[in-house]
């Protein structure tokens, strides 16, 4: 795709029929934190709460007569379904939205509140699209694809034309969410072709680094699996289109975890007093990280905020980990003495600061392994908690960046499994899609062969749930018990050896 006339095409985009001119909002509270003038551009007050609105009008704006009187289809778990639903009502286009089995309620009711018809099909998007895909053939209608399309980046792209407008003419950077690369892929060649000098820097979960090893390895590449937190974004494979502008306008990429995406969420309620979904804090988490290493001070940011339509349920998730994307919050495995006393001398010699919890049980005769968390003034205060511990001879973990720390075992009264000869326990983290059945089929795939000895279920209020299950088998099977859960086809971590679950579990 060539920019001057990718360019034109935003220019010629039709949007403003149904999205709204967004905002371009001062955030004072973080602009004072991080010493740079920040700005978020707020396309969660879209009438569907996301930018997607504007790809999906504009290319549904320009269809024939001959194509809207067939209707169109799509495949989307959320926002691009809303924005082809709204966009099919406008225009009186009959529209049907195939979403994953695994959609929660309240996005499927949505799109049927908007007049579209839904199709629940499959346990995830590429399910989805594939049935998608085959209503297209039998129907004749119109595929409206939620990011690959030239039309669709076109409406994207209007974004950038509005931040331009809208922030100095001295800008520095702007941060993009990215996920099929729809949005970046508009809004970085709409910026390089009037303002080369202001970079345009793509944030992605760490687990779902499509652009960014696209770009590492000059080529399009399909991830094995993406995590699924920042559903919105959740993309193995960036588009055809959308990665040949990407390479070319993008000016780097940057990661960043749940827990800062969480501390992006928090942070965008500070300034804003309104709720992002994760991946509509993606491009905050990645301004303060990137201006955090960077070092930088007086620079003028802006981060899209790209949408809101979040799980209410889910808000809990994101405050429990908010602290620790923050770095105000430490997790820390400590061994003390089995004796009276031992927790008071304990507490004593982390002084005033507080502790936000606290889990034992019982376990050996000496000795005792505690889970505790720690509030935090700042991030340095770790290391010297650390460091205070281990000067008073006190073995320490730090299980603040742990994983299955993190989701189970702080919510866990445990205890070691017992010892048997030629038996040993083997620990597996998993992400069950929600939907009835999974469970069944998760103990059909494994058979009657292995012995379940833990089981710890979480749900975030999202579309699947976190699980940690405890086998016991046989030294030699090991190999074998790995490819039986394999082929079970849910995503999965091997934690037997992580230090959380050999101290608590």
């Amino acid at each position: 795709m060539k920019l001057d006339s990718v360019v034109k095409q935003i220019l010629d985009a039709r949007v403003y029929d149904v999205a709204e001119r967004t905002p371009l909002d001062a955030a004072p509270v973080l602009s004072g934190r991080l010493n740079n003038q920040v700005w978020l551009k707020r396309e969660d007050l879209q009438p569907v709460f996301s930018f997607k609105l504007r790809g999906a009008y504009n290319r549904m704006s320009q269809l024939t007569e001959a194509e809207r009187a067939k209707g169109v289809v799509c495949a989307s778990a959320g926002n691009h379904a809303q924005g082809v639903a709204l966009s099919a009502q406008t225009l009186a286009i009959k529209a049907t939205i195939v979403m994953p089995r695994t959609t929660p309620e309240i996005k499927v009711q949505n799109v049927r509140n908007l007049g579209a018809r839904v199709v629940l099909h499959g346990d995830a998007f590429d399910d989805a699209s594939a049935h998608a895909q085959e209503l297209v053939t039998t129907t004749g209608a119109t595929y409206v694809h939620p990011y690959d399309d030239e039309q669709v980046i076109a409406g994207q792209g209007t974004i950038g034309r509005e931040i331009l407008e809208q922030a100095p003419s001295d800008l520095d950077a702007v941060f993009v969410p990215v996920g099929g690369g729809g949005l970046i892929a508009g809004v970085a060649a709409y910026i390089k072709y009037l303002r080369p000098g202001v970079k345009v820097i793509g944030v992605e979960p760490e687990d779902a680094p499509t652009l960014h090893d696209a770009l590492a390895a000059k080529r399009r590449v399909s991830l094995k699996n993406v995590g699924l937190f920042a559903d919105g974004v959740a993309v193995k494979q960036i588009g055809k289109k959308t990665f040949d502008l990407a390479r070319h306008y993008v000016d780097e990429v940057v990661l960043v975890s749940v827990d800062q995406i969480c501390a992006a969420i928090a942070d965008v309620f500070d300034d804003t007093r309104s709720i992002a979904e994760p991946a509509g804090a993606l491009a905050v988490a990645g301004l303060k990280k990137y201006a955090q290493e960077k070092q930088l001070e007086n620079r003028k940011l802006v981060a899209i905020e790209s949408g809101a339509n979040i799980n209410f349920h889910r808000l809990r998730h994101v405050s429990e980990r908010a602290e620790l994307g923050e770095a105000r919050e430490a997790l820390l495995a400590v061994e003390i003495p089995e004796k009276p006393g031992s927790f008071k001398r304990f507490c004593s010699l982390l002084g005033k600061r507080a502790i936000t919890e606290f889990n034992y049980r019982y376990s050996h005769a000496d000795k005792a392994q505690i889970f505790v968390g720690l509030a935090l003034a700042e991030a340095e205060e770790k290391q010297q908690v650390l460091s205070k511990l281990a000067d008073a001879d006190y073995a320490v973990v730090d299980m603040t960046d742990n994983e299955m720390a993190k989701l189970h075992v702080r919510y866990m009264v445990g205890g070691l499994a017992p010892q048997c000869d030629g038996i040993e326990e083997m620990l597996f983290r998993f992400e069950f899609p929600e939907r009835p059945g999974a469970l069944l089929e998760f103990l059909k795939g494994i058979g009657q062969q292995w012995n379940i000895s833990l089981f710890h279920y979480r749900n975030h209020g999202a579309a699947y749930g976190r699980v940690l299950v405890g086998l016991q088998v046989a030294k030699g099977e090991r190999t074998a018990l790995r490819e039986s859960l394999s082929a079970i086809g849910y995503p999965l971590t091997e934690e037997t050896d992580n230090p959380a679950a050999q101290l608590f579990l």
